[in-house]
């Protein structure tokens, strides 16, 4: 199998590692923006770059991985759909629901394979808790709790770039709210911060954000978020149910500090950012990729998965601007079965 990766920055490299080993690729095409940072990673990983996206279709290959900035995300779905390949994506789709909804017409009209990068739903800790979720050892579920808090801030630059904190950040802790629970999300009421430097106001952004869930089943979710947590990085959910409560991201790295005195210590190591932390699911997705080109499984996380998360995102947005309560139905381009 030949896989083109498309973005060789961050995100990229790790992709482009993890496929390299896998003993059904038997070798990548790289190409980036940058045509050295392309080549150095291809002599690293003993792979071919290419000097664009161009030849990435041009010379041929089974499937694409695209971990390129945001904003060329849906041209590229187009074209690898109009060109009948399967594609990985890196969440977003779009920031917008049109440009999400036109890169998602294009996939279902050529019939390919769209696979979005959620990775926390190949972590051990989510798939424990769906797990806990659907097997009914919670009881009737009350509450949930998730939040993701980074360690520190993203550059200025990225900021305008980035479709704001709702869709950048928290749109992780939405989808996970929906795979987890197995529940929609069926009205929203957020707030957000913009305390701090001066960059998120700059950009228009908050460094903060919360928003309160109401699920289709009357259970109640929260989700937080934070651009500065300096004691270290920190994505967790709690789950509340009648019969036991669970929690996941709570481990010996968890950057937390009891004020109890017989409370557990500090963590010595705590989690620096999202690459280490989710390392292994991150790995897990991709070889999840490869079996689903290969026809060996269904696809865990399709395009629409993506869409329904935007929606909730975007609904956050419009309620933190707008002050008010908004309801999903009021958000363009519902997802299936809705």
């Amino acid at each position: 199998m030949r896989i083109g990766v498309i973005g060789t920055g961050r995100i990229g490299t790790i992709h482009a590692n993890t496929l390299s080993r896998h003993r059904e690729v038997g070798s990548l095409i790289l190409t980036d923006r940058d045509p050295a940072r392309a080549q150095e990673l291809a002599n690293r990983l003993g792979e071919t770059a290419a000097p664009g996206e161009d030849e990435i279709f041009r010379w041929g290959v089974d499937a694409v991985v695209i971990t390129t900035a945001t904003a060329a995300h849906a041209e590229l779905i187009g074209r690898a759909a109009r060109s009948g390949l399967p594609v990985f994506c890196e969440k977003p789709i779009a920031l917008d629901l049109t440009g999400t909804l036109q890169a998602l017409a294009e996939v279902e009209a050529a019939g390919t394979v769209l696979q979005m990068g959620f990775q926390r739903r190949f972590d051990a800790g989510y798939e424990g808790a769906r797990e806990a979720v659907r097997s009914g050892r919670l009881g009737r579920l009350h509450a949930v709790r998730a939040l993701t808090a980074d360690q520190s801030p993203p550059p200025a630059s990225w900021l305008p770039l980035s479709g704001g904190l709702f869709r950048d950040t928290l749109v992780h802790d939405l989808d996970a709210v929906r795979w987890v629970t197995g529940r929609e999300v069926v009205d929203v009421y957020a707030a957000g911060s913009d305390g701090g430097t001066a960059m998120f106001r700059e950009a228009g952004d908050v460094a903060t954000g919360a928003a309160l869930l109401t699920l289709d089943d009357g259970t109640l979710a929260t989700a937080t978020a934070a651009r500065t947590n300096g004691a270290g990085y920190d994505v967790r959910m709690e789950l509340a149910g009648e019969r036991d409560t669970v929690v996941v991201g709570l481990d010996d790295r968890t950057p937390l500090a009891s004020t109890e005195p017989t409370g557990p210590p500090p963590a010595n190591k705590p989690w620096t950012g999202f690459l280490e932390r989710f390392g292994p699911a991150y790995e897990a997705e991709l070889f999840a990729f490869v079996e689903v080109v290969r026809g060996e499984r269904a696809n865990p996380c399709d395009g629409h998965e993506a869409l329904q998360a935007l929606r909730i995102a975007e609904a956050c947005e419009i309620s933190r601007r707008e002050r008010r309560a908004v309801h999903l139905a009021e958000i363009a381009g519902r997802g299936r079965g809705q």
